[in-house]
C-alpha cells in the first residue's frame, strides 16, 4: 500500500487521546487518520517537553560547581559533568528529530517512508515516533553504511 498524495487530516485536539491498544488494534485502512495523528502528536510533545526540562535541570545542576581541594573527587566531579554533557548533546539531537516529526504531523506527511513512501507502520512509530524510514528502507540505509563506510 503506497501513499500517493499526502492530505493534511485534521488533527483530534479536543476529544481524548486514545491509547497505544486502541492505536494498534485499529486497521490498515485507519493508518494515520486524525486519532493516531493526535496520539503521536501528544507522545512527541510530551517527549519534547521532558527533553526540555531536562535540559534545564542540567543548566542548573553545572551551576552547582563546588569547589573541591581533593583532586580525585574533583576529577570524579569533572567526569560527572562530562557524561551529563554528552547524554544532553544527545537529547539535543533527539529533541530537533521530535520537533521535525510534530512539523511533519502538522505537514501531513508523518508516518510515511522518506524515501520509499510506504507507510512506516505503527509498531515502529510506537517504538521510535521519530522514524522517518521503514524498517526495510532503514535495513537497506544501514547495510550500506556498513559496506561503503557512506
Amino acid at each position: 500500500m503506497t501513499k500517493t498524495t499526502k492530505s493534511t487530516p485534521a488533527v483530534n485536539t479536543e476529544a481524548r487521546v486514545l491509547s497505544e491498544e486502541e492505536i494498534r488494534a485499529m486497521g490498515e485502512k485507519d493508518y494515520m487518520n486524525a486519532d493516531q495523528l493526535a496520539f503521536f502528536k501528544a507522545r512527541l510533545q510530551q517527549l519534547e517537553k521532558d527533553l526540555l526540562k531536562n535540559a534545564g535541570e542540567t543548566t542548573e545542576h553545572l551551576r552547582e560547581t563546588v569547589l573541591v581541594p581533593d583532586p580525585a573527587d574533583r576529577a570524579t566531579i569533572e567526569e560527572e559533568h562530562a557524561l551529563e554533557l554528552r547524554t544532553r548533546d544527545r537529547e539535543r539531537k533527539l529533541l530537533k528529530k521530535v520537533q521535525q516529526s510534530i512539523a511533519s504531523i502538522d505537514a501531513g506527511e508523518y508516518g510515511w517512508c522518506e524515501e520509499t513512501g510506504e507507510p512506516i507502520g505503527i509498531p515502529r512509530l510506537i517504538a521510535r515516533p521519530t522514524a522517518t524510514l521503514s524498517l526495510e528502507a532503514q535495513q537497506r540505509r544501514e547495510l550500506k553504511q556498513k559496506l561503503y563506510g557512506d
